[in-house]
């Protein structure tokens, strides 16, 4: 229960401040959260530098998609607090400690049994062993009425077992709700990302980067990605350079839809076949591609060269 706390929450004075608040059965304030807040910084950023650049649109995109995270992130947290953190805590605040009680005073009657059964062993005189009789006779008493009620608090926990399970599955589909909305902004500001920036912007020293990153961080959700990771490597470098040192044409398999930024660009739908071929004086990480009578460049890491 502690360390799911830590999970929802990890600042330990927000966790003390909203445990006062729980006691004083008041609603504690509504705080900013650090992607809410990174995200903030990020647009106030860009906007300094002007939403025209590419630099600034680029800040105030990303600043914007943070703070839909840290949407995501306070409706985890709530939504776990109230449907798994709430009633583990109910039951080990309140059950449990009953449960613990209960067993505990069993375990004393058990005690006192004990005791009495020696008693009554050790008595000689006629007297002395009618009394221990009839103390014999109280704590068995006492002992039974007491395991009975242990008994029946026991038997709750498998209810209380099925109980808890309902609320894990619901901490689960919590988790899974988060971490999808999570991957669906990241792939959607990956591919706000790819439409905007000319290759001038993302060229690093030798290092050329022209092309919009291919949405591989499915690989941080899924083994599917695994598969897209692998084809990459069929796209290898020697094979591009290959074809663009040659005049002829390769049929090539798209790998991820890609929207066309302006009309020298085509569209592609991912599992689709093109025609692709070099032209003389264009970027290092575009193709031509072709299909049908359509033609414009395509960006060549979302191509899979075909033999």
């Amino acid at each position: 229960m502690k360390q799911t706390e830590v999970l929802l929450q990890p600042n330990p004075n927000a966790r003390i401040e909203e445990f006062v608040y729980e006691k004083l059965d008041r609603k504690a304030p509504s705080r900013i959260n650090n992607p809410e807040l990174l995200g903030q910084y990020m647009i106030d950023a860009g906007t300094e530098f002007g939403p025209g650049t590419a630099y600034g649109n680029a800040l105030i995109k990303c600043g914007e998609t943070q703070k839909r995270i840290g949407t995501a992130d306070r409706e985890l947290i709530q939504t776990s607090a109230l449907n798994f953190l709430t009633p583990l805590r109910n039951f080990i605040e309140g059950d449990y400690k009953t449960i613990a009680k209960e067993r505990k005073l069993l375990q004393n009657k058990r005690l006192d049994l004990d005791a009495a059964k020696t008693r009554l062993k050790k008595a000689k005189a006629a007297e002395t062993r009618s009394s221990s009789e009839q103390e014999l006779r109280i704590t068995q008493s006492e002992f039974d009425r007491q395991a009975e009620i242990t008994r029946l608090l026991l038997e709750g926990i498998s209810s209380t077992h099925a109980h808890h399970l309902r609320c894990l599955n619901d901490f689960v589909e919590a988790q899974m709700t988060y971490y999808a909305q999570c991957y669906q902004y990241m792939l959607d500001l990956q591919k706000q990302l790819g439409r905007c920036f000319p290759s001038s912007y993302l060229s690093n020293n030798n290092q050329t980067s022209g092309t919009p990153m291919p949405p591989s961080l499915a690989n941080a959700v899924g083994s599917s990605a695994v598969a897209s990771t692998s084809s990459l490597v069929i796209t290898s470098p020697s094979s591009l350079s290959d074809l663009k040192e040659s005049s002829g044409s390769r049929k090539a398999r798209v790998l991820y839809d890609y929207d066309a930024a302006n009309s020298t660009e085509l569209s592609l739908l991912a599992d689709e076949v093109i025609t692709v071929f070099s032209v003389v004086g264009m970027d290092s990480d575009w193709l031509m591609g072709e299909r049908g009578n359509q033609k414009g460049k395509v960006p060549i890491t979302y191509l899979e060269l075909l033999n």
